[in-house]
Formats: structure tokens, C-alpha cells, sequence
């Protein structure tokens, strides 16, 4: 048999903070189940090598057509796989073993030299299990099975999205003194910082630190907790006693006084400082913990209106489904987290909604360097078991969430649901108890939720503080002017309730071309012309950006991603209704819709440019743009100066026979910007 073997050098005797030992080569995988494979002694020779983070179902990712055909638990593999790595080891006394799972999917059972230490249901969360008992000096054999396939005890039940089964983040060996800040607590860091309150001059910082003593004797120690600036410099501290018997966990909480805080305010001064804090034992730090912090407050008022540290902000943004790149899924680096976020950036998004779970940390750490405010929720999607099994299970979720991401400024609302598809006790049980958890454990945040399928006003969306609503007009019905009249007719039957719009978009295939469009594409079909969706967004931030009353406006999607269910646009296995094309090779037109609209950056673009070849020789140019007023031209003739309207400057032409070169430029800022589109027009005999 084939090996890893991965050891942390510790020197003896001398006090350290906690270690984590990255568990990522050397493994043994075979997407099977495999009785008797948590055994030492199991042969595991046949079993393919792989490094961790991996999935099982990279190559089967791309079969679409699941919904025609009836299967709902998808044509991609969904079942058990075994996982199995020899860690070499040399455990010291008095120190504690933890082992981090960043992410299995589903399902996952842990056990260390044939000793089970556990097992978690949940596939967005990290968990921790403790394996200081197991651990023995020499080569120690972890096993995981992972399940990805459907459990009516573990949410979510549906989605139109694919499971993605495995360790598909990273595995670690955390070691830290037996004296030690509870790394177990629900997988987060163990502590936990917060703004209570904003002053005109200072903030009051809420400090909680999980603790506990494993050790044989009782622990007297020091607690201190510093607030570090930017640049390095502590600004405010706390410093206590504490003593904690054998065997005892408890929550210590401090209190800091921050003079003269800089603000984190969103897009405009995304300001980080953050919270260490130590265990300090005869003057040797035991235990260190840092975790970010950002002083803002927020809330939404009854008419809809956002206030970041108590002044309005519009909230306007995408949805972001799960992070995946194709052929690898989920498997994704944090470059490649920081380019998303990037585009949306650029666009001038000021929020995501992240659906519909938890994303991986990288996603929240870069949101808070950009200012990006997110929604970030539990995976309670479409159906539900009326199970207390199911909804325990929601429940750890929705603890682990928060515990894990709570620290976080960018996090602004958190999610207890989307669209439930019918209400009844269980279902109204359900949402009430994750809207008693998100309050209990972080009463400084608004909750919200994504209703469909149901009246408008339905119980089911009266859980939440406040709540949202996915809509698609022109897409799935009727036509896209009518979500106007919709949010006002909703206003009028919701007085003083915050509403919003979670989901609004339509499907755009980059090969589909069709200009102009003259009617409504087939949704469930094949046929998804890119200016068809131009045309549905236009229409509908039109239409929202007058009603101040929504609190919120999230596109669906940010990203072309994989979908199991969809058989439609230019390929199986894709949902399309992304701003940008799954490779992030291309951004269609919508996004520049939207930059147009929302960046204060000086852009144009010329839309239909993937629109090569012209059915007509009269054609009307398109170019949006946030400056008063564009200079076109059409082959190198004179320069004409069209006026911006509302975001759009349009222009009539009459193409040559053949090729056609269309230019645009605008001067801003000192800097000359242009674009150019090529399109072809030849007569028909």
C-alpha cells in the first residue's frame, strides 16, 4: 500500500498557540462503497491516488435533462465513497487533536485506527472532530466515507443545482495545548466579535471566547483580547483573570471600548481591523485566536430602507450560486473566488446573495475586503421533511453558519429559506425555529427569506425580519413591465413590512443570437438569445429602480453554473441566466447594463456585438453607457454625437454590403474610452 505522511515538528517543551497541518496528498479513493474500509489493516492498493480537495463527480457533471426525465435526485452519480490516508504522527503530551473537514458533501463518517470518532450531515459547513484519544505515535490510518446522495434527514432535499459528492475542501490536524479556545464550537474559530453599539466617537465591541480544559488539573490564566487597526497597531485591549475547572467548557465574554473607530461602510471604505485573542499561562501564550472585525451596525427599516452604521444604503447586486469551475466542480482556489467577486465589483454590485448555503470562507474574507454586504443562508430549498430529524438538522446548519461566518462585517442578513413550496405546521415549524436560532445567537443581524410558489402573503413568509421575493416576469410568465406593478400592488397589501426582490432574471445562451427579438423565448426550450435577457433587464431595473420600497434587488444568476435538472440554452447540465459565462470568458450584455447603471467608473459598450451577422440592412446600434453622451461612427465615416438616455445612447444605420465596423468613444476623466463591434450584412437572393 501507498501512503502520505504528514507530521508536525513541535519542539518539545516549548509553549506554542495551535498548529494546523494541511492533510492533502496522499490519499486513497475509490467511488464505491467498500465494506470493512475504516479497518487499519484494509487493502486499499486498488484504490486510485488523489489529493484532497477532490470530488467524485467532476467527469459526470455536464448531464443535463433531469427534469424531463423524471429523476430528481439527478443522472450524475450520487452515492457512497471511501476515502482512506496514513498520517504519520508524533502526538505530545498535554496537547489536544483536532481534525478539520472544510466541507463533504453530504454526508460524511470519520474514524481514526478503526476508531469511529463521529460523523456529520451537512455538506457546506466545516466540522471538527476530536481526535486526541485515537491519535498514537507512528502511522495512524484516517478513513472517511462520504455520501452524497439524498437523506430526508439532511437538507437540502432539491435544488436546481448539482450535489457535488466528497472532501471537496480542505482536510487539516489542528494541535493545540489541552488548555485551549473550543475549536469544536460548530466549526467556527471559537470566538466570536461583535458591534453592539455605535457612538459618535466610539464603539462598544462584544467579545465572546468559547474555552475549555481538558487538562487533569484546573487552569487559572489571563483572557486578553486587543483590537489591531490596519497597520498593525493596537487600539483598544481586555484583560481578565479566568480560571476554568478539569474537564469544563465555558463562554468568557469581554467587553471593549473602540475610541475613534474608522468605519467599515460597504463599497465606499471597506475598513478591517481584528480581534486576537490569547490564553496566557505563567506569562506564555497557550492559545491564540484571530478573527476580523469590521465596526459597522445594520438594519432595514419597515419602509424598505438598508442603514449601514445608520445611514441609507441600496443594496443591489447578484445572486451567486456556489463557487464551481467547469470540469473540476467545486474545486476551486481562492484566486478564482477573488476573480468572481471581482466581476461583480466592477459591474458596481454593492451586495450578493449567496445561495443557497454556505460558500466557502474565502468567499466572506474577500467580501470583506471589497465591501461587498452579503446575504448568506441555510440550504433549505423547495421541499422539506416534516421529520424533527430534518429539522435538527437545519438547525446545526444554521449554527454552523453563523458561528463560522458571523465574524465577518460582509455579512449583513441571514437566509432561513427559499422558496417552500407548500404551508403547512412542519413547514411553518421549521422556519419559525431556524428565525428563533439566527435571533438567539445573533440578535445584531436581520434575517430574511425567499418566497415563491405561494400567495404572496402567505404564513410562510412572514417568519423572517424581513422578506424577499423571486419573480421572473417575461420569463416564466406574463411579461417583464409587470414587476413594477406587482411590487406596488404587494406594497399596498404589506404595510410596513420589508420587501424585496431575491431572484428576477432570464436565460442567455453567448451562441444564441436573435436581433431583434420579437417574442418571448421558450424558457424550458433551447432557444435563449442573449438580447432577449439585455431586454428583460432593461425592462425590469427600470421598473424597480423607482420603488424605493425594495430593500433589495439580487439578479438571478451572477454566473452561468451547472445544473443537472436543465436540458436548454446551448448545452445540457447548465443553468444560463448568468451576467457571465461560466468560463468568465464573457461578459454579456445585461452586466453592462448594470455597470452602467451602477459603477461610477466612466464605461461604454456597444451591445449585440455576438450578433455578427445582420438580417437587415437598417439596424439601430445600442450602447450603454453612464456618461451624458457617446461619438459613433460606421466605417471610418465622420463622428456622430449621440445623447445617453437613461443609461442608453441609440443610433440608426444603414450597413454596407459585407463587412461593417461600428465604433464608439466617449471622453471621461481625462482618459478616452472606445469600444468597436464588426457585423456582416449580406443581401439574400
Amino acid at each position: 500500500m501507498r501512503h502520505g505522511f504528514a507530521l508536525a515538528l513541535l519542539l518539545p517543551g516549548v509553549a506554542h498557540a495551535a498548529t494546523e497541518t494541511p492533510l492533502a496528498n496522499g490519499w486513497r479513493f475509490i467511488k464505491a462503497d467498500a465494506a470493512g474500509a475504516e479497518a487499519p489493516g484494509f487493502d486499499d492498493g486498488a484504490w486510485a491516488p488523489v489529493s484532497v480537495p477532490h470530488t467524485y463527480n467532476a467527469e459526470d457533471s455536464g448531464i443535463g435533462g433531469a427534469r424531463a426525465r423524471g429523476e430528481p435526485e439527478g443522472v450524475y452519480y450520487r452515492g457512497p465513497a471511501w476515502y482512506r490516508l496514513e498520517i504519520g504522527h508524533k502526538p505530545q503530551p498535554g496537547k489536544r487533536y483536532l481534525l478539520h473537514f472544510g466541507g463533504a458533501t453530504l454526508k460524511a463518517d470519520i474514524w481514526l485506527n478503526g476508531r469511529k470518532l463521529g460523523e456529520h450531515q451537512g455538506g457546506y459547513g466545516a466540522f471538527r472532530l476530536d481526535a486526541t484519544d485515537a491519535l498514537k505515535p507512528g502511522r495512524n490510518l484516517l478513513a472517511v466515507r462520504v455520501d452524497n446522495s439524498r437523506d430526508t434527514h439532511i437538507a437540502p432535499l432539491n435544488g436546481d443545482f448539482n450535489i457535488f459528492g466528497g472532501l471537496y475542501r480542505a482536510v487539516s490536524l489542528i494541535e493545540s495545548d489541552a488548555l485551549a479556545i473550543d475549536r469544536l464550537d460548530h466549526g467556527g474559530p471559537g470566538v466570536q466579535a461583535r458591534t453592539a453599539a455605535l457612538h459618535p466617537r466610539r464603539a462598544t465591541i462584544d467579545v465572546a471566547v468559547a474555552l475549555r480544559n481538558d487538562r487533569a488539573a484546573a487552569a487559572r490564566f489571563t483572557l486578553s483580547s486587543r483590537i489591531v487597526d490596519a497597520k498593525g497597531k493596537i487600539v483598544a485591549r481586555s484583560v481578565a483573570p479566568a480560571t476554568l475547572a478539569s474537564g469544563a467548557s465555558d463562554t468568557v465574554k469581554q467587553t471593549i471600548v473602540l475610541p475613534n473607530p474608522q468605519l467599515w461602510a460597504g463599497r465606499k471604505s471597506p475598513y478591517l481591523y481584528h480581534v486576537v485573542t490569547d490564553v496566557v499561562e505563567g506569562g506564555r501564550i497557550v492559545d491564540s485566536q484571530t478573527v476580523p472585525l469590521g465596526v459597522r451596525t445594520i438594519a432595514v427599516k419597515p419602509d424598505g430602507t438598508v442603514l449601514l452604521n445608520g445611514a441609507p444604503y441600496q443594496l443591489r447586486g447578484v445572486n451567486l450560486q456556489h463557487p464551481t469551475r467547469f470540469g473540476r466542480g467545486p474545486i476551486v482556489t481562492d484566486a478564482e473566488i477573488d476573480e468572481d467577486l471581482a466581476i461583480f465589483a466592477d459591474m458596481g454590485a454593492t451586495a450578493i446573495r449567496l445561495a443557497h448555503m454556505q460558500h466557502p470562507p474565502r468567499v466572506y474574507e474577500r467580501a470583506d475586503q471589497l465591501g461587498l454586504l452579503l446575504l448568506t443562508e441555510v440550504p433549505l430549498i423547495d421541499d422539506h421533511d416534516p421529520s424533527d430529524a430534518f429539522r435538527d438538522n437545519l438547525v446545526e446548519q444554521m449554527r454552523e453558519l453563523i458561528a463560522q461566518t458571523g465574524n465577518h462585517p460582509s455579512v449583513a442578513l441571514w437566509g432561513i429559506g427559499n422558496e417552500i413550496r407548500k404551508s403547512d405546521a412542519a413547514s411553518n415549524r421549521i422556519l419559525a425555529e431556524l428565525q428563533t436560532t439566527a435571533k438567539a445567537l445573533d440578535p445584531t443581524r436581520p434575517t430574511t427569506y425567499a418566497h415563491c410558489c405561494l400567495e404572496d402573503s402567505d404564513p410562510i413568509a412572514q417568519h423572517s425580519d424581513t422578506v424577499s421575493y423571486n419573480r421572473y416576469f417575461g420569463w416564466y410568465w406574463t411579461k417583464s413591465e409587470d414587476i413594477g406593478p406587482w411590487a406596488d400592488e404587494l406594497h399596498t397589501k404589506l404595510p410596513g413590512r420589508p420587501i424585496g426582490v431575491s431572484e428576477y432574471g432570464a436565460g442567455a445562451s453567448i451562441l444564441h443570437q436573435e436581433d431583434p427579438v420579437v417574442k418571448r423565448p421558450e424558457s424550458n426550450g433551447y432557444w435563449h438569445p442573449e438580447q432577449y435577457q439585455t431586454d428583460f433587464h432593461i425592462k425590469h431595473w427600470r421598473e424597480m429602480k423607482k420603488r424605493p420600497f425594495l430593500w433589495s434587488t439580487f439578479v438571478w444568476v451572477g454566473i452561468d453554473f451547472p445544473s443537472f435538472k436543465r436540458n436548454e440554452g446551448d448545452r445540457p447540465a447548465i443553468n444560463d441566466k448568468g451576467l457571465v459565462s461560466e468560463d468568465r470568458k464573457v461578459r454579456k450584455d445585461a452586466y453592462y447594463w448594470y455597470q452602467a447603471n451602477w459603477s461610477d467608473a466612466p464605461m461604454l459598450h456597444i451591445a449585440s456585438r455576438r450578433d455578427i451577422a445582420k438580417r437587415t440592412q437598417r439596424v439601430k446600434v445600442q450602447v450603454f453607457s453612464n456618461q451624458p453622451a457617446v461619438e459613433l461612427r460606421l466605417n471610418d465615416g465622420a463622428w456622430t454625437r449621440v445623447p445617453v438616455e437613461d443609461h442608453i445612447a441609440t443610433w440608426d444605420i444603414d450597413l454596407a454590403k459585407g463587412d461593417n465596423h461600428i465604433e464608439g468613444r466617449v471622453q471621461a476623466g481625462g482618459k478616452l474610452l472606445t469600444d468597436a463591434v464588426r457585423w456582416t450584412w449580406t443581401t439574400r437572393p
